[in-house]
């Protein structure tokens, strides 16, 4: 057991009764392992997947990962790491988020039903009579919902506090009692809430689960967690390319972090490279993109991504291939160019790229959003540095 706890502990901040988990490892018993989502809008990046793949790990061992979807916990709203009331999404929009998570995760763990289960906290919440629900409440004090920071930051700001909100901990808490959950595999900002869980399962009679918090890195930029709102992300749904280009462009102190968390190169070989220096450091991201991209795409497209970088990048050429974007009349500007081949984009990453004279038009830097663009057939734009498109003028 100590080999699995040990390869498990490599991208793992805490564990929360890890003599409970060396005896349940050692049972033979699978386990039931909790992963529970709010079923928002899902984008999940490399940082989510830290979680999955020690997930994966255990279900290679046989254990069981319980994807709870929290439909009703989402319906709620989760206030975690928030200053305002969340938004409530309608039951489309969760089923909708809920399907897109499933193939999303599905890059990550293996879904066949011996070592995968979906449940909904509605399956017990919507038959939960009024009366047990307020006993669930009365075994939660007021003053260990408000030991959050979250919660005090925002009273002493004078920012008001739904009781949904203050609810919600206790919900997420519940449901691991509810599906019988061993162990559970968070971020901590998380801690709290599973917390809690450990806390339900002991009044209500049953084992307490372990709780383990995932080792967090900073985004491509150095600096914040991944986030899409600041662009600083390498999505698991991101094309092997742009994967690829993306670790490139991340500072080389990341170098080791990304190594450890991101990959399963061995940590000799991890410390090597973050001890590389001077034109070593640029190959040492070259075999760091490698490794990530071969644990999601498999080593022949690795070996592809990283002879085409070589090629393009390091001799400055553009690629062989590149998507074909159709463009209108309306498209006047460099902005409205970006706009046109980046629609995902928003209108502020978009000027970020012009004025970090990111963007090339038929080579040509443009950091003008207002410049004015000649459509002609064949005009090649790059946008940052591993983004080209070919322009046709409709």
């Amino acid at each position: 057991m100590n080999a699995v706890i040990d390869r498990l502990r490599r991208t793992t901040d805490l564990i929360v009764g890890e003599v409970d988990l060396r005896e349940r490892l050692e049972s033979g018993r699978p386990l039931r392992i909790k992963y529970g989502v709010d079923c928002t809008a899902p984008d999940l990046h490399l940082g989510h997947a830290v979680n999955l793949w020690m997930m994966r790990q255990l279900q290679d061992l046989g254990h069981r990962v319980v994807f709870l979807l929290g439909d009703l916990t989402t319906r709620v709203g989760d206030p975690t790491g928030r200053s305002e009331t969340r938004p409530v999404l309608t039951p489309e929009q969760i089923d909708a988020n809920a399907a897109s998570f499933l193939e999303q995760v599905s890059l990550v763990l293996r879904t066949d039903p011996d070592v995968f289960e979906v449940r909904r906290n509605s399956e017990w919440y919507d038959a939960m009579p009024v009366a047990e629900l307020l006993s669930l409440f009365a075994e939660v004090t007021q003053a260990q919902l408000m030991s959050r920071d979250m919660f005090r930051e925002r009273v002493a700001a004078g920012r008001e506090i739904a009781v949904h909100e203050l609810v919600y901990p206790v919900l997420q808490g519940y449901d691991s009692f509810a599906m019988q959950s061993d162990l559970t595999i968070v971020g901590s900002d998380q801690l709290f809430n599973e917390q809690l869980g450990r806390h339900f399962q002991q009044r209500l009679g049953a084992p307490p689960q372990v709780v383990i918090t995932t080792t967090i890195t900073p985004g491509i930029d150095g600096r914040a967690k991944q986030s899409k709102s600041l662009d600083n992300y390498i999505g698991l749904t991101d094309s092997p390319r742009d994967k690829f280009g993306k670790l490139m462009s991340i500072p080389d102190s990341l170098v080791e972090a990304y190594g450890r968390v991101y990959t399963e190169l061995p940590l000799e070989t991890v410390a090597a490279l973050a001890d590389a220096t001077g034109p070593a450091a640029r190959d040492a991201k070259l075999r760091l993109a490698a490794a990530v991209v071969t644990r999601y795409h498999g080593a022949g497209v690795a070996k592809s991504e990283l002879d085409a970088f070589r090629h393009t990048f390091s001799e400055r050429s553009e690629p062989d291939e590149m998507p074909e974007v159709v463009v209108t009349g309306e498209v006047t500007t460099a902005f409205d160019l970006l706009r046109a081949v980046r629609p995902n984009d928003s209108n502020s990453a978009l000027r970020r790229l012009l004025q970090q004279g990111a963007v090339t038009i038929n080579g040509v830097r443009t950091d003008d959003p207002a410049a004015a663009v000649e459509l002609g057939a064949g005009v090649v734009l790059k946008s940052g540095a591993r983004t080209w498109h070919r322009i046709t003028p409709q």
